[in-house]
């Protein structure tokens, strides 16, 4: 490592050094034995990324290991037997299914499964309380739950088709889709105005201004972003590429500066925790990318990642075919075609078409 005494420091906290002199009298380094040892989370987590970077431990999906570990607490929660059997079958056979089709799982799916998971606890518990089982389910039932309650009471929508499916309610249950298109999305002056803010101000650091090039620009999902390497990203004396999708951008002067700034000082490279990695945004913990949640926070201040997306791709769709951009950015057709519609550009295209028929 670069900085030896940042190591020395780290490994004199109090909290560190128990954990070391614990895991030192450990019979074996696993896993489970780590899960196991008294101390911080932050610390077990960082160290535990630390064996694994330097070869010292085998890797494994946290979290999905992390929503195991989650899942078996809330199980806890649920008033009934019976309601807590399906539950648990609800989190093997589909959520945790889901998860172990994935190569590693991202972390909205993690927020996304512990929501869910959640919400149907917190339907069944009140179905309990109603005097009413899933298997007595009724529309009138479904209605109150949804129409008494916070806004997150729709997420029931992912439970019900899955107990439509597995055959365990009335299969003519019906809810209400979630309406798309009322998210708040910047308009082109506001865009422009954050880009002005982005490139020549010094209101974030240089790595933050690079992804926030990525979401203005192109919009990306932040979690696209934060996975770049720099096999995707190449700097040279004339030229930055980046390629999303398919297709490989050019990025002009003075988009291009953040890039070149991060690459020759990438961050986090002063400790043992990134010998060998190859993230365009290195995390604070050891071999890992930085978090969607703290660059959107981070962001925050000069745009919302959510709208500047939005309203980049409200753009995009008027200046050129749905394919065609959905593959040079890495979106699915049936995505871009929502914001083109959204765009009228769909409608646009075809009044033209009728004009050249005339």
């Amino acid at each position: 490592m670069k900085r030896s005494n940042s190591g020395v420091t780290w490994i004199r906290q109090r909290h560190v050094s128990a954990f070391l002199k614990d895991l030192a009298m450990a019979p074996a380094i696993t896993h489970e034995k780590l899960d196991q040892l008294p101390g911080p989370d932050r610390t077990r987590n960082y160290i535990r990324g630390l064996l694994v970077e330097h070869g010292a431990l085998p890797r494994r999906d946290e979290l999905a290991v992390r929503y195991d570990q989650w899942a078996t607490g809330a199980l806890e929660r649920v008033s009934s037997d019976e309601h807590r059997d399906v539950v648990r079958r609800y989190i093997r056979w589909h959520l945790q299914r889901r998860m172990n089709q994935l190569e590693t799982v991202p972390q909205g799916t993690f927020l996304r499964s512990k929501q869910t998971t959640t919400v149907a606890i917190e339907f069944l518990n009140w179905l309990h309380d109603h005097g009413t089982t899933l298997a007595e389910l009724r529309q009138e039932h479904l209605d109150a739950w949804l129409a008494d309650g916070p806004s997150t009471r729709r997420f029931v929508d992912r439970f019900v088709p899955w107990a439509i499916k597995c055959r365990l309610v009335d299969p003519d249950l019906t809810i209400a889709p979630h309406r798309r298109g009322t998210s708040p999305k910047l308009s082109k002056p506001e865009q422009d105005a954050a880009v002005e803010r982005v490139v020549h101000t010094d209101e974030l650091t240089g790595r933050d201004r690079a992804a926030a090039v990525l979401v203005l620009v192109f919009g990306q999902h932040i979690e696209d972003v934060i996975k770049l390497t720099w096999d995707d990203v190449t700097v040279t004396d004339d030229l930055v590429t980046v390629r999303l999708g398919e297709t490989e951008f050019a990025l002009p002067s003075p988009l291009d500066q953040p890039l070149r700034q991060l690459a020759a000082t990438p961050g986090n490279d002063l400790t043992a925790s990134h010998p060998n990695s190859n993230w365009v945004f290195r995390g604070y913990r050891p071999g890992s990318h930085i978090q969607g949640s703290s660059l959107r926070s981070r962001l925050k201040s000069v745009f919302s990642t959510r709208a500047a997306r939005l309203g980049t791709l409200h753009e995009l769709t008027k200046l050129g075919p749905v394919p065609i951009i959905a593959d040079a950015l890495g979106y699915h057709p049936s995505t871009i075609e929502r914001h083109a519609i959204g765009s009228a550009s769909v409608y646009s295209q075809y009044v033209a078409a009728k004009r050249e028929l005339a």
